[in-house]
Formats: structure tokens, sequence, C-alpha cells
């Protein structure tokens, strides 16, 4: 531990000077600060591995230094010295959370080992924090994953695993209910805030006073209405995730607080005038194309740098067709445990499933598969019990000017048949030859895609 970060608080700069020579020439990176107001903001600078610090120092004593420590880190040793102790600020100072409580004036070598063992002790801690955290990540990784094992499903959940150990903000973009709160959720469980609170708020559901109020929290009397101080959630998820969902619906003037929370870390409750400090990750999400609203001048550009640091984009369910009997699987499973049923899909309705193409994604899978469960008279659902937008597609030609944006297989090789059966005069038998499959085969995919006539 030789490249442990020492911080050294002290009012007599003698000391100072004897104590970072003693512990600079037993290899440790020493700092030192001059009172304890100095002390504090030298420990927001320098993040120190173990803080030494006098317990009677003017204005600001060793116990605030104590107390800031434990709340900047709580895994950082403090040693406080004195050279006037008395049995009562002894025992503040070891129920505040003092790593060790020593007289001046003492031997170079035991506060030598005092030093040492509070490196080792804050090692101890951070190992053991690491280890609960990976121990956790695993116990939960396979249980909370997102479902779904489409390629761009896939690589979206591989980045959001890399970057959840960090605690750096990131933007989730994607349509109305492709996920985007259950990937927030899941990058939460798989980062060290897991233990701290996971808050979200809709930024388009409320108006943008509320929405203010909500955020930022606001004093007694600050508006009428106002009764009582009132907490706002970036302060409430103190310690853990904060999402932001629809946060490409905020008016240009909360646009501009939000600015100033995620540079300041700090926000200012409506009517307060003292900041508060924010301990949060920020996760954000939005269903519009940020970039061209700046473009439109709806979005600050500005913020959207501070938010875009890391992107996630989740694809729509109709570029991920293959999840949805993955899909089916998981909702109707969870939906059989709580009913108490065993409701599985028919063949026929898991084709007509597959055939659809979700404008409302995964939660308008959900709905639809939780209204036909309730609708089926027997435990195998029908695609009569499905919505009937569902069942019903609407007719699409067979060879269009140019492609539909998201066109299915079948829809391509239908036209693909067509196309080859034009091709061949109408040869059945020629276009069995082109296409590469059996006459018979043929003839079950006409009849299927009711094109017996073109033949």
């Amino acid at each position: 531990m030789s490249e442990a970060k020492v911080l050294i608080v002290d009012d007599e700069t003698a000391i100072l000077d004897t104590l970072r020579i003693l512990l600079k020439r037993e290899g440790f990176a020493v700092e030192t600060a001059i009172g304890g107001q100095a002390g504090i903001d030298r420990m927001h600078e320098i993040r120190p591995d173990v803080v030494l610090s006098d317990v009677r120092m003017p204005n600001v004593g060793g116990l605030e230094v104590l107390l800031a420590a434990r709340e900047l880190d709580a895994t950082t040793p403090v040693i406080l010295m004195t050279a006037q102790a008395s049995l009562q600020t002894a025992i503040r100072a070891v129920n505040e959370g003092a790593f060790y409580y020593i007289q001046k004036p003492f031997a170079n070598d035991e506060l030598l080992a005092i030093v040492r063992r509070a490196i080792e002790s804050r090692q101890l801690k951070r190992e053991n924090q690491a280890l609960k955290t990976e121990i956790r990540r695993r116990d939960r990784g396979d249980a909370v994953r997102p479902i779904g094992k489409a390629r761009k499903f896939i690589d979206v959940l591989k980045l959001a695993e890399t970057v959840a150990p960090t605690d750096s903000t990131v933007l989730i973009s994607g349509e109305s209910g492709t996920g985007k709160e259950v990937l927030a959720r899941y990058i939460h469980e798989l980062s060290a805030r897991s233990d701290g609170p996971f808050v979200s708020i809709n930024c388009g559901a409320l108006p943008e006073n509320l929405l203010e109020s909500e955020l930022f929290g606001h004093v007694r009397g600050s508006f009428t209405g106002a009764v009582r101080d009132k907490q706002g959630l970036f302060v409430a998820a103190k310690g853990g995730t904060f999402f932001l969902d629809e946060v490409g619906e905020m008016t240009p003037a909360t646009q501009v607080k939000l600015l100033r929370v995620l540079q300041e870390r700090e926000v200012i409750p409506v009517g307060a005038t003292e900041p508060l400090a924010v301990d949060v990750r920020i996760i954000a999400a939005t269903n519009r194309d940020l970039e061209e609203e700046i473009r439109r001048g709806g979005f600050r550009s500005d913020l959207f740098y501070r938010l875009n640091v890391i992107t996630l984009h989740l694809p729509p369910l109709r570029e991920r067709a293959d999840d949805v009997p993955l899909l089916v699987e998981h909702f109707l499973k969870r939906y059989n445990g709580s009913r108490g049923r065993e409701m599985r899909p028919s063949a026929e309705m898991m084709e007509a499933l597959q055939g659809y193409d979700w404008p409302g994604n995964v939660r308008e899978l959900e709905n639809a598969l939780e209204r036909a469960a309730v609708m089926s008279p027997g435990e195998e659902i029908q695609p009569q019990s499905l919505p009937v937008r569902i069942t019903e597609r609407a007719p699409q030609p067979l060879v269009q000017a140019s492609l539909p944006p998201n066109p299915t297989l079948e829809i391509i090789e239908r036209a693909y048949i067509h196309w080859v059966l034009q091709s061949e005069g109408g040869n059945k038998t020629r276009a069995a030859e082109v296409l590469g499959i059996d006459p018979s085969t043929l003839y079950r995919k006409l009849l299927r895609y009711g094109m017996e006539s073109a033949g």
C-alpha cells in the first residue's frame, strides 16, 4: 500500500510538517491541510485513503472532519489526534465512526502501525463491497435480465452490462413500449448503487410547475398550496438511481434547471435559496429523436450532451420477431403464477402474434396476452381471444414500388414466389426448381399464401 494517500489535518504547521516527513519516509502519498475546513475541501479533491486529523481546531474541528469524511465515503478511516483528550469526546468520536482515537504525544511507530491498520481495513472493506456487488450481480443477473435473444437486443444488453458498474449517465432511446424502464432497472440492479433506491418519474405526465416541485422539492409557502417543506426526488434518490422517463417532454425552463443539477450536482428547492447536494446516478429515456429536437429548437444541445454520455437504443419489437415466443412464455408464466392457472398459446395464436407488427411494442404484447388469457374459455388460448387488430391483418400488395419499412420474412417469401412464378410463365415445376424446393412444398406455400390462382 505504498501508494496509499493520507490526508493530515491540523491547525499547527509544525505538526503537519513532522507528520508529513514521517509518513512520506514510509512510502505514503501525503497531503496536508491547515484547519478543519481546508481539510474537508481537500478531502473532496483528493479522496484520501486515510484521514489523520486533530480534534481541537478553531471553527471546524476534528469531529466535523470525521462526519464529512463519513458522508463522502463511509469506507474512509479517520484517525483523530488530540493533546487534550476527554472521555466524552473520545466516546463521541467512536460513536461517529472514528477508526482510532490517539492521544498526543504519541510514538512514531505507534502512529505508523495505526495508519497501516487503517489502510488495510479500508482495503478489506472495499474488497468486501466489490465481492458483495459481484455476488449480487450473479444472483440477479439471469433472473432479472430482460427477455430476448435477437442480436440487436443482445448487443444493447451487453453494452448495458458493461456500463452498469460505472456511475456514468445513460440515455436510453426507443419507441414507446420497448422496455426503457425495464432496462434502466436492470442497469440499477447491476450497479454498485443497487442497495439504494430506484426512483422514476415520467416527465411528460406532469405540468411544468408540478414537475419542478417533484424533481427539486419546495419549501413551505413558496406557492399556493405549499403548506410544508417537500423533499424532491433528486434528494430522495440519494445513493441510488433516478430514472427520468420521456425527458424530451420537458419545457425549456425545466431543462435549464436539470442542466444545472447535472453540472453542479446540487438542487435548489422551489422557493429556497440554499442548494442541496445530490448523490444519484441519472438514467434518462426518450422516444423522441433529440438531435432532431435540437435542430427544431425544442431541446437544449448542452443538456443533450450531458445526458448522452452513454446511449442505448432499444429496437422495436417488429425488428425482433423471434423474441415474441420468448416474451409470450414469460408473460404467460407470470400470469399463470399470479392467477393459479396453466394458460398456454395455441400454434395458431402464436402464428398470429408473430405476424403482427406490434406498433405498441412489448407493452402492447403484454396487454394483448393478459386480455387473451382472461377471455380464453380453456387453457389453450386461441387467436379468437386476441384483439381483432392482431388477427385481422391489413391486406398487403404482393409487389410494391418500394419495400415496406420492416417487411416480415413471410411477405418477402410471398413476393419472391410470385416473382419467380411470373418469370417462369406460371410453370410451377420450373418455379420450384428455381426456388430450390420440392413442387409439393411450393403447392403448400401457394395454398398458405392464397396464391393458388397465380399458378
